[in-house]
């Protein structure tokens, strides 16, 4: 009886093993995805990709911004030319969280999501379409690598028309995004969705303000009561002059958007669009931005052919509507060296939005300065609660012209962010930004005089003001020097990781000993910033070092877009006792299981995961590798071995403890002992 029950107690101890190795180590598969065809007439189709998501993970956007995680993509083989694709795949509605990590908006969905893909047939035969989905998925303690899996469609139908550029942007407008309703997908017509709107509202108003302030130039600001004696001559009684006022600030607002419709007809919302990650782009208005500034500073001044004025102000002459017109016209003539800065600067950050953003600005701008001149000239008497022409004005004109400089490095970082040049870091835009705003603080408190200041006798209480909040704005911006987030100008300065010190100049070098000296770095190896951690990212030149000075080794299948990887590095590695063994018992071997290089030709293999593909990228080999070698695909994932590649101990994944980290570290430093 005592040996059945000892028997017993040994399955049972076997078969609990079993469970809990089959735990820790195997295959994840969380997405499932499942194929069909929706028919909108006999030649144009959807192809409808479903993927059900097992609770708890999420699967990725087509749309990620860059630097994000890896996007869902659908790659549809057209060898024969069989069909056109119409528009890009559209998706479920989805969620959008703020990811801390990331420090951007990601969307990703839960559960299940859908993607549609609309074609053209253009043959009358049977139809055979193969292809790939390449997706990511994550749930709250680890990310699987980039996956590829196979989708294929069947479907016959009549041949139709070749789709022309206009069909295809027209039919891709009406039809972006997709609902759930009765628990089935369904196409609906497009709208804007709310950050769409918001960003064009907050365009809207920065472009008001900008007005606003362009309205206070020494350019403008005096052509108030000027304009006001001209509708007071010309109208014959009040009603008249209240009539011309009116047709006078619609004509200055019609000139603007005239303006802002050029820009977006000629270059095209698309266009519009790419130019703001375009290296000339950016380059071509840092210098337009800095000849604006040094204009406003008062080093020389923009104006228009003077023979142009002349002429508009001939025909404002002739009166009636159109001469009306032609007064907006010789106003914004007239006015140019002070708005033109202006108005080119809020173009350029239209111009980066896209679509309708210029018109919307350019609507902004203009409205801010039609409105003071058309109740103005309507009702003479309110000129006398106007403040007097003066210096003041030069002042607005110089704040204008620090912004402009400002604003300025932040389209010389858009260059440098695309050529990944590291020539203007965070650290280095910061503190040219300090610069600028310290002069500015400076200049408003009267200790800087620029070519057109007036003496000044004294500081008024808003000069004061204003500087006070300049000088509080530029000790805001100093701790970023040293890694603090300057969350109220975070859409400005280059993310932190692109800096000297990525995770701040407090952090850099801590805890002991390590491969500090940068001449001792042996092939193939790189020092991980801000601590100095000696890493290879290949398996084999990493397992060679190890074996020459007799170390283990700690392999990290890790990826660039592994939220937990960040994580762990950030939070449990920086401590000191964790990263003196990184530092000096272990060598480290990060293997990236997302790196989209290329194979080397001769690396090329066949994958003996997934029969008849290949490997083509580095990500992908290593991806491979842990999957076979460690019976796992999730990251983080880490394994302590010793030269012979054997397991000194468990394997481990996402480990937010530290000392339970640490004591895995030191469990395996013992049994290679």
């Amino acid at each position: 009886m005592n040996y059945l029950k000892n028997k017993i107690s040994i399955i049972s101890l076997f078969i609990l093993t079993l469970i809990v190795s089959f735990a820790n180590a195997q295959i994840l598969d969380p997405v499932k995805f499942s194929t069909s065809v929706e028919t909108i007439d006999a030649s144009n189709y959807y192809l409808v990709v479903t993927a059900t998501i097992d609770k708890g993970w999420h699967l990725y956007s087509q749309d990620i911004p860059e630097d994000g995680p890896i996007a869902t993509s659908i790659i549809l083989k057209n060898d024969s030319n069989n069909f056109q694709l119409i528009g890009k795949p559209i998706e479920d509605k989805g969620h959008t969280d703020f990811d801390k990590i990331f420090e951007m908006e990601i969307k990703y969905f839960k559960n299940t999501a859908t993607f549609k893909q609309r074609i053209r047939l253009l043959t009358n035969k049977k139809v055979d379409i193969n292809g790939e989905i390449e997706f990511m998925v994550c749930d709250d303690s680890q990310c699987l690598p980039p996956t590829f899996k196979d989708i294929s469609f069947s479907l016959q139908g009549k041949a139709g028309m070749l789709a022309t550029a206009t069909e295809i942007n027209k039919l891709t407008a009406e039809n972006t995004v997709v609902k759930k309703k009765n628990g089935e997908s369904k196409v609906t017509p497009s709208k804007k969705n709310s950050s769409s709107k918001k960003g064009l509202w907050t365009l809207f108003i920065l472009s008001f303000f900008a007005g606003f302030a362009a309205l206070l130039t020494p350019c403008v600001f005096p052509m108030i009561p000027m304009t006001v004696s001209f509708f007071t001559k010309q109208s014959k009684n009040k009603a008249i002059g209240i009539r011309n006022a009116i047709i006078f600030g619609l004509s200055i607002i019609v000139l603007y958007v005239f303006l802002g419709v050029i820009v977006t007809k000629v270059f095209g919302a698309p266009a519009l669009n790419a130019l703001a990650t375009n290296v000339w782009f950016n380059l071509i208005f840092f210098v337009v931005l800095i000849i604006f500034a040094f204009s406003f500073l008062g080093a020389f001044e923009i104006i228009l052919p003077s023979s142009w004025g002349t002429k508009v102000d001939k025909q404002a002459d002739k009166g009636g509507i159109i001469g009306i017109f032609f007064m907006a016209l010789a106003l914004a003539i007239v006015s140019f060296a002070c708005t033109g800065p202006i108005v080119g600067t809020a173009l350029v950050a239209a111009a980066t939005q896209g679509g309708i953003a210029p018109i919307i600005s350019m609507f902004g701008f203009s409205l801010a300065i039609a409105l003071p001149f058309t109740f103005f000239a309507a009702f003479p008497g309110w000129l006398n609660s106007l403040p007097k022409s003066g210096g003041w004005l030069n002042t607005v004109k110089v704040v204008l012209g620090f912004l402009e400089l400002a604003l300025a490095f932040k389209f010389l970082s858009n260059a440098d962010l695309v050529l990944d040049l590291h020539l203007l870091e965070r650290e280095v835009f910061i503190a040219i930004w300090i610069t600028i705003f310290g002069a500015l603080a400076f200049y408003l408190f009267g200790k800087i005089q620029l070519p057109h200041d007036s003496p000044l006798t004294h500081i008024s209480v808003g000069r004061l003001s204003l500087g006070l909040v300049v000088l509080s704005f530029t000790i805001y911006m100093i701790p970023g020097l040293w890694g603090a987030p300057l969350n109220l100008i975070s859409a400005f300065p280059p993310p932190q990781h692109y800096s000297e010190s990525p995770y701040g100049v407090g952090y850099y070098k801590l805890g002991n000993g390590g491969a500090a000296n940068h001449a001792d770095i042996p092939e193939g190896a790189h020092l991980m910033a801000p601590h100095d951690i000696l890493a290879f990212n290949d398996y084999d030149l990493g397992l060679a070092y190890a074996k020459k000075v007799g170390k283990p080794v700690m392999i990290d299948f890790t990826g660039k877009a592994c939220v937990n990887c960040r994580k762990m590095e950030q939070n449990v590695w920086v401590k000191d006792k964790v990263l003196k063994i990184i530092k000096n018992d272990i060598v480290l071997i990060s293997l990236y299981v997302d790196d989209k290089r290329s194979l080397a030709e001769g690396d090329v293999v066949d994958s003996k995961l997934n029969p008849g593909k290949k490997l083509r990228f580095i990500g992908q080999k290593w991806s491979e590798l842990q999957a076979i070698k460690y019976g796992t695909n999730a990251q983080p994932f880490y394994v302590l071995i010793d030269h012979n590649e054997e397991n000194l101990n468990d394997p481990v994944g996402y480990t937010p403890n530290v000392d339970e980290y640490y004591n895995w570290l030191e469990d395996g430093l013992s049994n290679f002992k």
